[in-house]
Order: C-alpha cells, then structure tokens, then sequence
C-alpha cells in the first residue's frame, strides 16, 4: 500500500493542489484540502474499484472534500464567490517584451476574475476541462454527471466567461490585438 500510495501522491499531487486552490483561492487551506484528499485515499484504497482511473477517483475525492469545506464555513457562497486579489501572481514566461508581460498579465487578471462570476459547477468543469486537462468522460465521472451534462456545462460556462472578460476588458479599457 505503501508503494502504491507514495506513487499516487508523486503523479497527482500537483494536480489535486492546482484544482483544490482554483476552488478555494487560498494555498493554506488547498495544502489543508490536499492532505484531507490524501487521509481518504488511505482510508478507502481498497475499496477503490478500478470502474475509473485513479486520476479520475482521485478528483472524486478532491471535488467532495472541497464541496464539504465550502458547507463547513461560515457564509460558504460568498466564499465561493468573493474576490481574490490576482495581481500578486506572476506571469512565467521568461523572455517576453515587457509590453507582452504586462498585456498577458492584465488579460490573465480578467480572465481569473471573470472565472470567478461563474456558478461553482462551471467553474468545476473548466478547472477541470482546462487546467488539469481531464476529458469529458473523466470530468463526468468526477463529478457524477452524465456526459452530456458536462459538456452543455462547459458550453455555457465558456460563454459566460467570454462575456464576463469582455465585459470586465471594455469596462477597463483592456485592448485585445
């Protein structure tokens, strides 16, 4: 078991991480929501089944214990969707313009703001979709939909998040080239 956990720790923590802080928008409490998944993974491995991949049983678990987080906090929807100050990370190209950098910057500040005016199930499928790269079959078993469920979801959410950056782009008089 030993071998089998350390393995899937080495191959999916970062991902776990990356998806648990996009939901909850604070490293402590994803570090904190990373060692939960970890603790159930250990309690339940042997029941796990083989039905999915441990990647996407993996993210089962993640999504469960972020959505138990948000229904243990204190006025957990706005939590969900309060702000977050974007401008503290860092963009990781190294050899852009600094015209480049600053226009990738402002376009990545209202795209992560714009991500946040989506419903949590939107958001859901697009950290999902788009930054853990999952397929759709995999984020339906994730998240106990049917595949057609999450590909209208994503549909719909990538509407509104286009409309969300272009309304948010126009009101700061962002310029797309």
């Amino acid at each position: 078991m030993d071998s089998v956990f350390l393995d899937l720790y080495t191959k999916y923590h970062q991902h776990v991480f990356q998806f648990l802080f996009y939901m909850v928008k604070n490293r402590e409490q994803a570090e904190d929501l990373v060692q939960e998944v970890y603790i159930r993974v250990l309690k339940s491995y042997q029941r796990f089944e083989g039905k999915s991949s441990e990647k996407t049983w993996l993210f089962s678990i993640a999504r469960n214990v972020a959505i138990d987080h948000f229904r243990k906090q204190k006025g957990w929807r706005q939590k969900m969707f309060g702000t977050f100050d974007w401008s503290t990370q860092q963009v990781k190209d190294e050899y852009p313009l600094p015209e480049e950098i600053a226009m990738q910057r402002e376009e990545l500040q209202i795209m992560y703001r714009a991500l946040d005016q989506c419903t949590l199930d939107q958001r859901m499928v697009l950290v999902m979709r788009y930054l853990q790269d999952l397929t759709i079959a995999e984020t339906a078993t994730v998240l106990n939909w049917t595949e057609s469920k999450v590909k209208t979801t994503q549909h719909r959410a990538l509407k509104a998040l286009k409309k969300q950056m272009e309304e948010m782009a126009e009101k700061e008089g962002f310029v797309r080239e």
